[in-house]
């Protein structure tokens, strides 16, 4: 077996190690994969000489900067979101070009990137000298420099933005700020009426003030969380990630499951969800093992789009993996104001629901296909890859661990802890190797400083998009404190809901009420996805979490102060904003996948939507059975386990038969009316609260299944085995 710590490049922006097997070329289709990863997360350009030096040298420095902010913990609120801001500022121009062209990176930096970039970096460092004088002396209040620059920032950021992320945040965040300008006593001036007309209106320098001069709105609780947690998190799953974790995870993944019916898939599956434990990307977690898992799938007769969206499923639901969940899950806990240690439990239940039935689904569609797993010769041994890589799990274990088990640990003493534990263990680790290969210590340990200095560049990297990201999305969630917008869109909402209560009442109060219910999630999940196809996780989170959610708590008659009744709705939000990875047609991990596999893009990140939607059932089973989040009797942590595992269990066949509807197929291809049939056991299991109805829904599946045995049993696969590659 090969080393599996060996790097697969020089280049520290792929961060992930073992995408291509040693002694294996890269394929054209890989190559490409990498640089979808490049160009949306860590920066398309390829810098060489002291361009590419000064890029190490300041990403070092970010990260060293944020281990020092941890470690002391008494900076100043604003001092760390501004220094953040500006460091990603800096960065962002500098590696990520304005226009990306495939397969012809930029070399060098443009003169007017410099000049921007230093440009936007000033800006932060303007507030960050004048923030005591305009808060203090000047009482809130800007001086037309304050304006100037706080303009300036703005401007810049949206660009920032447009690099990073894409075009639909600056364009969203440019109607809001439109919008608040807008009205009778605003920079533009009109009434609209009072279907548009919200509110007065405000002008440029009150909006510039809201945004720039304060913590309601660039630098609010969304980058202050980036800032001050995620960044920690993305540098540990750097560092575990450059130890050679990532591949290890996934060779014991094949061993374990690679000889199992469909093996290749569930191996993929399992892989990606290790690999989520560690990282927030769907897209990273693509690129990390699809070169490996997606090839194995096509040779063991998954067809290319097959093949990619089971990556891209799992990959997806990695962000739904305690204890990172990505930087959505850091902010969520903000919102709420809850611990973090009690939303990762909370959030544990559902994401291994979540991968239980995708190893079911991955099942199925070997049935469908008649796959059998991979010879056991070609798979690695499971106790031998396990004793190879046993230490990775200390620095997982004492996060994971401390996180739920000590009470007065915070998440980022603990990152930053775990973070000191994978440097000392990078360098025994690389001594070790370098004494045994014949190198010597002394070159170990250097060659464990370069791979230090690696991760760090790569976390930073990484680290650049969320940045702009939160700080972009402070302007909408500054807008929309500013104008009020979220109760006026709660006003209309509640028009509609009332409309379908009002339709439904024939059918009794209850009912009514859980109709109209459903109508604004139905409206809430369809913004999700539609914002998600140009939007970042965390950004779509955030913009759901200040306009959705308060209209979802009024029309549920929830209250806004309680966590345990708003952790549902907020994990509802955040379910299908993940999903939006993989919906097409923009679906970018479903086009990184279908560059390893060869595959249609489109017709991929389709099938992956399709696998993807037992997710959605599991946001609405949140949503409607609370104790699944462990949540009863109004708080956290509520439930007993002698209560929650019976809804685990009904859940789980809940979200089984969901899946056999939805792929036509449970012991064998399903007709109309066992796919009705196992479609109504699994809205039934939505809410299982009642005895005789679950009972029933379980009668419906098993009916279904003795249906299905009595029939032929020589039955034809449904879909011929893809040709094998």
């Amino acid at each position: 077996m090969s080393d599996p710590t060996r790097p697969i490049s020089s280049d520290p922006t792929l961060t992930s190690a073992g995408l291509t097997p040693p002694g294996q070329e890269m394929t054209d289709g890989e190559r490409r994969a990498i640089e979808m990863v490049e160009a949306a997360e860590t920066g398309g350009r390829k810098l060489g000489g002291w361009q590419r030096g000064l890029v190490t040298l300041v990403a070092v420095a970010w990260c060293l900067y944020q281990m020092y902010a941890a470690q002391v913990g008494n900076i100043d609120t604003l001092t760390l979101r501004a220094t953040h801001l500006g460091f990603a500022f800096f960065l962002a121009y500098l590696v990520f070009p304005h226009r990306k062209t495939p397969g012809q990176p930029q070399t060098r930096v443009p003169w007017y990137d410099w000049i921007l970039g230093i440009g936007a970096t000033g800006t932060a460092a303007y507030l960050l000298a004048q923030y005591p004088q305009i808060a203090n002396e000047q009482g809130g209040l800007l001086t037309n420099t304050d304006v100037w620059v706080g303009s300036g920032m703005i401007v810049l950021l949206l660009l920032a933005a447009w690099r990073t992320i894409g075009i639909a945040m600056p364009i969203v965040a440019g109607v809001f700020m439109l919008y608040a300008l807008t009205g009778p006593k605003g920079l533009i001036r009109g009434d609209l009426g009072p279907q548009l007309q919200l509110h007065a209106g405000q002008t440029w320098p009150q909006v510039v003030g809201q945004l720039f001069a304060n913590t309601e709105g660039i630098f609010g609780t969304a980058i202050g969380v980036s800032a001050q947690i995620v960044f920690l998190f993305v540098l540990f799953g750097a560092i575990f990630d450059k130890l050679g974790a990532g591949e290890w995870f996934m060779r014991v993944a094949q061993g374990v499951l690679g000889g199992f019916r469909g093996g290749a898939a569930k191996a993929s599956i399992l892989s990606s969800a290790l690999n989520g434990v560690i990282s927030g990307s769907a897209v990273s977690n693509v690129v990390t093992g699809g070169n490996i898992t997606i090839g194995t799938m096509i040779r063991t007769g998954y067809s290319r789009e097959k093949a990619g969206a089971i990556e891209v499923a799992s990959s997806s639901n990695g962000q739904l993996m305690p204890p990172v969940m990505g930087a959505a899950a850091f902010i969520m806990a903000q919102n709420l104001n809850i611990e973090y240690r009690s939303l990762i439990l909370a959030a544990a239940i559902p994401a291994f629901l979540c991968y239980g039935t995708l190893l079911v689904l991955a099942h199925i569609e070997a049935l469908k296909l008649g796959l059998r797993g991979l010879p056991r010769n070609e798979l690695p041994r499971v106790r031998q890859t396990l004793l190879s890589g046993w230490y990775y799990l200390i620095p997982l274990g004492y996060l994971i661990g401390t996180l739920t088990i000590n009470p007065d640990a915070t998440p980022e003493r603990v990152a930053l802890n775990t973070i000191f534990v994978m440097l000392i263990m990078m360098f025994v680790q690389e001594a070790v190797f370098a004494q045994r290969d014949g190198r010597g210590p002394a070159r170990g340990l250097l060659d464990g400083g370069k791979k230090i200095i690696e991760a760090f560049e790569g976390g930073a990297r990484s680290m650049i998009g969320i940045a702009i990201a939160t700080a972009a999305a402070g302007i909408i969630v500054g807008i929309v404190t500013i104008t009020g917008l979220g109760f006026g869109l709660a006003d209309i909402v509640q028009l509609a809901s009332d409309g379908v209560r009002n339709l439904m009442a024939f059918a009794g109060p209850q009912v009514a009420t859980f109709a109209s219910i459903v109508v604004v999630l139905v409206m809430a999940q369809l913004i999700a996805l539609i914002l998600g196809m140009g939007l970042p996780t965390t950004a779509n989170y955030i913009l759901m979490s200040a306009l959705i959610v308060p209209i979802i708590a009024k029309i549920a008659g929830l209250d806004p102060s309680n966590p345990a009744q708003m952790l549902p709705v907020h994990m509802f939000v955040f379910y299908f904003g993940i999903m939006a990875d993989s919906t097409p047609p923009v679906a970018l991990a479903a086009f990184a996948a279908a560059a390893i596999s060869g595959g249609n893009p489109v017709a991929t990140g389709v099938q992956a939507f399709q696998y993807e939607l037992r997710t959605a059932l599991l946001a609405y089973m949140m949503f409607f059975n609370p104790q699944l989040l462990l949540i009863a009797n109004g708080r956290l942590g509520g439930v007993t386990w002698t209560e929650a595992i019976p809804m685990i269990l009904f859940a789980f066949i809940g979200l089984v038969a969901f899946s056999a509807a939805t792929l036509r197929f449970l012991h064998r291809r399903t007709n109309p009316v066992q796919a009705l049939l196992l479609l109504a056991a699994a809205l039934i299991l939505i809410i299982p609260t009642h005895v005789l109805w679950n009972l029933g829904a379980l009668a419906l599946i098993a009916a279904v299944y003795v249906w299905q045995k009595a029939g032929r049993r020589a039955d034809p696969p449904a879909e011929p085995p893809a040709a094998l590659a």
